[in-house]
Order: C-alpha cells, then structure tokens, then sequence
C-alpha cells in the first residue's frame, strides 16, 4: 500500500502548485490591468495639464496684443 499513498501525495503536491500557478497567473493579469489602467490616467493627467497651459498662453498673449492696442 505504500505506492498508493505515495501517488496520492504526488497528486496532492500536482494540485498545490496548479493553484499556486493559476493564482501567478491570474495576478499578472491584474498588475497588468492595473499599469494599464495607471497609464490612461497619467495620460489624461498630462493631457488635462498641457490644454490648460495652451488656454494660459493664449489667453496672455491676447492680453498682451489688447494691451499694445491701447498702447498705440
């Protein structure tokens, strides 16, 4: 009966490490959701940023010809 409670054990350590690599498995794929989800972000983020740094600019150098303009 040994060989019998041996192949058991086996199969015990077969299943232990079939969860452990679909638990790696399926982790990755969140880390990988994750960063992506992280990179949108930081892509609207820096989107957001440079429309307001565009309308700032414009907005001053409207002021600045408006100001010329009275200037003259």
């Amino acid at each position: 009966m040994p060989s019998v409670r041996r192949q058991i054990n086996r199969l015990g350590v077969l299943l232990v490490a079939a969860a452990l690599l679909a638990g790696a498995a399926s982790g990755c794929s969140t880390t990988q959701e994750k960063a992506e989800k992280q990179q949108a972000r930081a892509k609207h983020v820096l989107e957001t940023r440079d429309a307001r740094k565009q309308k700032k600019r414009a907005k001053a150098r409207q002021e600045r010809q408006n100001g010329s303009e009275k200037n003259e």
